[in-house]
């Protein structure tokens, strides 16, 4: 699986020594000078590791750590850069998400390694990730009303107690379930319940 790496780093040598030892790797890694500048210029990659330093003009490294967390989730694991004194903050925001963290100075190996360990944890996750990605694409192309319908079978409601519900006619009703079922490409309605549970 080729992983991109975004590696966050106001100090420019460091940048481009880790830079130039992630792609010896093999690594797709991309260098940004800020957390500014890394949500200026954002990438769009569905999977994907952020490495960032923790200390840095503008916005820090647990501003980024919030944001990414907030926005991406699990599908882009986050690894700390911290020196000695910061090793408290990095522990706490490891209660919020982030992977690991790495203390300065550090050997190339040890970053190594851990990249490697977002890489492997990705590959097994990444089925998982692409499917709730594309149940959420679907999900946002039901209408208010097919919405409605969603939500209430996979509640558990039959298509009477819809109908009861939603002030419409149980013929009505089969119209929506069919339309909600074809958009959101489910076989039955018992992947419908576990595409709303996030289990596929």
């Amino acid at each position: 699986m080729r992983l991109p790496i975004f590696l966050i780093e106001d100090d420019a040598a460091v940048r481009d020594s880790l830079l130039l030892l992630l792609r010896s790797e093999g690594f797709q890694a991309r260098g940004f000078a800020s957390g500014d500048d890394f949500f200026a210029r954002i990438p769009e990659d569905p999977v994907a590791c952020v490495i960032t330093d923790l200390r840095m003009p503008g916005m820090d490294g647990s501003e980024v750590v919030r944001r990414v967390v907030e926005t991406q989730g699990e599908a882009w694991p986050i690894l700390v850069i911290t020196g000695h004194g910061d090793i408290a903050s990095a522990v706490d925001l490891m209660k919020t998400g982030v992977v690991d963290f790495i203390e300065k100075p550090f050997e190339p190996h040890r970053l190594l390694e851990t990249v490697k360990g977002c890489v492997e944890r990705l590959t097994r996750l990444a089925p998982q990730l692409q499917n709730r990605a594309r149940n959420d694409r679907n999900l946002a192309l039901l209408t208010m009303r097919e919405r409605q319908v969603f939500d209430a079978l996979t509640s558990g409601l039959s298509n009477k107690e819809i109908a009861s519900q939603l002030e419409i006619s149980p013929r009505t009703v089969e119209i929506f379930r069919a339309k909600v079922m074809a958009k959101m490409e489910a076989p039955n309605l018992s992947a419908l319940v576990r595409m709303s549970l996030g289990l596929v």
